[in-house]
């Protein structure tokens, strides 16, 4: 029997949970290979990759975040910035490394996605003027709908997805440039960094025009993690695995990481 974890949406001030959680659960699947399904959302936050804090102007882009309502914070995982709010669903697929190549990992949660929209054509490849472009984009009729990164701790791996479900995707993608023409100024665009075009993107919901919440976008995601797992699903709440399995010191320990990660914001 596989499990699934969810919670309620973390607020800004604990933005920083859910990625200490995620390390704590790859180590988890490490130790048990026993695949599983994490499920998480934040209120209005711009999550940047570590390669995000390294831009020559960084004060004046998370200027452009607070001001746009979106304050940051630093992941842990590779990647570029991405934007998370509660009409997009966070969605961890984590698995034992085994013989799992980058791609073949990449390739299960696309099948997982597929699975989870039957009646979706979904492509992959990059889509190079969205934010946080990438090999594994996800695409409808020409639009990105999803990226995908990843994370390997000893034996698992963490294969992290953030799905635009709903809500204003234009305004997202604004957001997003606006912090890269202000953290790189006349080199936006360059060094590894995204032309971001707001227009480059869509929601779920856009393409399938049914008023599609994250509620049966986890139901659905759930509903296909168990037919290609052939296995059950448990549905647990995060905090009551965390006591169930006495894993807090490591939460704790990995929490402290992530604190540290972000001082650099807090510097600023």
């Amino acid at each position: 029997m596989n499990l699934s974890l969810d919670q309620t949406i973390y607020p800004n001030q604990q933005a920083l949970l859910p990625f200490a959680l995620t390390d704590v659960l790859i180590e988890h699947v490490s130790q048990t290979k026993q695949p599983l399904l994490h499920f998480w959302q934040l209120e209005k936050t711009m999550i940047l990759g570590m390669k995000d804090a390294r831009v020559p102007h960084l004060k004046a882009g998370v200027t452009t975040l607070q001001q746009a309502g979106y304050p940051p914070v630093v992941r842990s995982a590779g990647g570029l910035g991405v934007i998370s709010d509660p009409a997009i669903l966070n969605i961890s697929l984590i698995i034992p490394r085994d013989m799992q190549t980058t791609d073949s990992a990449y390739e299960k949660m696309f099948q997982l996605t597929q699975h989870a929209f039957p009646e979706l054509l979904i492509t992959t490849g990059e889509v190079f003027d969205s934010y946080c472009p990438g090999t594994y984009d996800l695409s409808c009729a020409g639009k990105k709908i999803a990226g995908i990164a990843q994370r390997k701790i000893k034996d698992g791996i963490a294969i992290m997805m953030y799905l635009s479900v709903s809500g204003p995707q234009k305004e997202r993608g604004q957001v997003v440039k606006d912090f890269y023409r202000a953290s790189l100024a006349e080199k936006f665009g360059q060094d590894g960094y995204p032309p971001v075009n707001p227009d480059s993107m869509t929601t779920v919901d856009s393409v399938m025009k049914n008023n599609l919440t994250v509620g049966q976008t986890k139901t659905r995601f759930l509903n296909a993690f168990s037919q290609l797992t052939k296995e059950e699903i448990t549905q647990v709440d995060s905090q009551n695995w965390l006591r169930a399995t006495k894993k807090r010191t490591d939460y704790t320990e990995k929490l402290s990481r992530m604190i540290t990660r972000n001082e650099i914001l807090a510097s600023l």
